[in-house]
């Protein structure tokens, strides 16, 4: 799978797009430089590591092959979520109490942060508190439940509420579901403007920020060389963020990670009492499908819809058609509405639908694999890696500890195995 276009100097198409903040286009870099950190890759966790890495004082260069926040950052659903992609009972599970809480107050730190970040550098990303899940069946439900009771008795999160299935009926204008749960410390915000809000950010402390700069190779040494197509690099630390465009950069984990695709549509503005009929909290939403239906609605009323999903680099040629099918069945009352947007975005899962955190030799720093809960962890796994970088690694040591085996047949008979996996599970959902 090869998810690397020409550079075409724009972001893709999308609602995002059209309403991203002003950025000022930044030049790819020309020549030799030097600096002490080499960042590839200009999404949340890039964009995070060069902040961080540059208030702590160190000299930072950034290159992004296409345009900053051009991946999933720019593209996602813009929930800011709790905890990891797997829940606290499968954590215990695979990994023990301890790790378990240790992940859920990691997990609680990114969040925290990501809101820390948007006050202090007063980034205009149009954030709302609230998200829900909502129980596509009714074993779903009773397990939401239990979880929730857990969450309050054992891990101290009271934000937490269940809902009833009549209680959810009266948030959500739709009955096809059996119960959920809601929290306010949870959110959603403009995905595409903080990116550019933490670039804007990344900037004003120092660092070197560079578009158009598609790294072609670096060597294995200390200090080493990155290069691109005009120029090179020398620097003693790399950052790797490339996480679902890292394709051939970096062979030594990229069978860890399996890109795939997912789809959000925006229709035209609805009028604030329509909008309430949908979700009278403003809430962002998303459901306990395998394949997640997630849904909210935009600074100006727009409802964002989000599902289905892709495993080659192909998108449907008709991404409109393809989203708003997934829409109707939640919201067959929606029929009448005009969509204005539709686009795709790639991001990477691992097997265990961890982050895949941790160092190659001799200098090398990375975090990928974010598995569809990106926003919170990304932004956090900058931050663990700048403070990595100045010798402090207790909380990054503690993400690298998890389990990430590589997919079966690495990078060339992953996805077979993967579409046959995500085949059964999608049925199951529908069964």
């Amino acid at each position: 799978m090869n998810f690397q276009p020409a550079y075409a100097g724009r972001h893709v198409e999308s609602y995002y797009a059209a309403t991203a903040s002003p950025m000022p286009d930044l030049s790819p870099p020309e020549g030799e430089t030097r600096c002490d950190v080499c960042v590839i890759g200009g999404g949340y966790t890039g964009l995070s590591a060069a902040l961080h890495l540059a208030e702590r004082g160190y000299d930072v260069v950034l290159l992004e092959a296409e345009k900053l926040g051009w991946g999933a950052s720019g593209r996602n659903g813009g929930h800011l979520g709790s905890g990891q992609r797997k829940d606290q009972e499968a954590l215990e599970s695979m990994l023990g109490k301890g790790a378990a809480h240790d992940l859920w107050g990691l997990a609680e730190d990114g969040k925290a942060l990501a809101k820390a970040l948007i006050r202090k550098h007063s980034i205009a990303c149009d954030y709302k508190p609230g998200t829900m899940n909502a129980s596509f069946k009714s074993e779903h439900a009773d397990w939401e439940r239990r979880h929730t009771d857990k969450l309050h008795r054992e891990y101290g999160y009271e934000d937490r509420r269940w809902l009833s299935k009549k209680e959810i009926g009266d948030i959500l204008g739709t009955d096809i579901y059996f119960g959920g749960w809601v929290e306010e410390t949870s959110g959603h915000l403009h995905p595409l403007n903080y990116a550019l809000g933490l670039a804007r950010a990344a900037l004003k402390a120092g660092a070197r920020l560079h578009e158009g700069a598609r790294v072609l190779s670096y060597d294995r040494g200390k200090p080493t060389l990155v290069r691109t197509a005009a120029a090179t690099v020398r620097t003693d630390w790399i950052v790797l963020a490339c996480n679902a465009y890292l394709e051939r950069l970096e062979p030594r984990v990229a069978g860890k990670i399996m890109p795939i695709n997912n789809f959000v549509l925006a229709t035209e503005p609805m009028s604030e009492e329509r909008k309430r009929s949908i979700i009278a909290n403003d809430a962002a939403v998303h459901d306990s499908k395998f394949v997640v239906d997630y849904y909210r609605f935009s600074a100006d009323n727009r409802f964002l819809f989000g599902s289905g999903e892709t495993y080659t680099r192909r998108f449907p040629t008709d991404m409109k058609a393809f989203v708003r099918r997934h829409m109707l069945r939640v919201f067959p009352q929606l029929a009448d509405l005009r969509i204005d947007y539709a686009w795709g975005g790639t991001l990477a899962i691992t097997l265990k639908r961890l982050p895949h955190f941790g160092r190659l030799a001799p200098n090398v720093y990375f975090a990928q694999g974010y598995s569809g809960h990106g926003m919170a962890l990304a932004t956090l796994a900058g931050k663990l890696i700048a403070d990595a970088v100045a010798g402090t690694a207790e909380r990054f040591d503690v993400m690298a500890g998890l389990p990430a085996p590589t997919f079966p047949g690495g990078t060339l008979l992953r996805w077979p195995g993967l579409v046959l996996g995500m085949f059964y599970y999608a049925m199951r959902d529908r069964l």
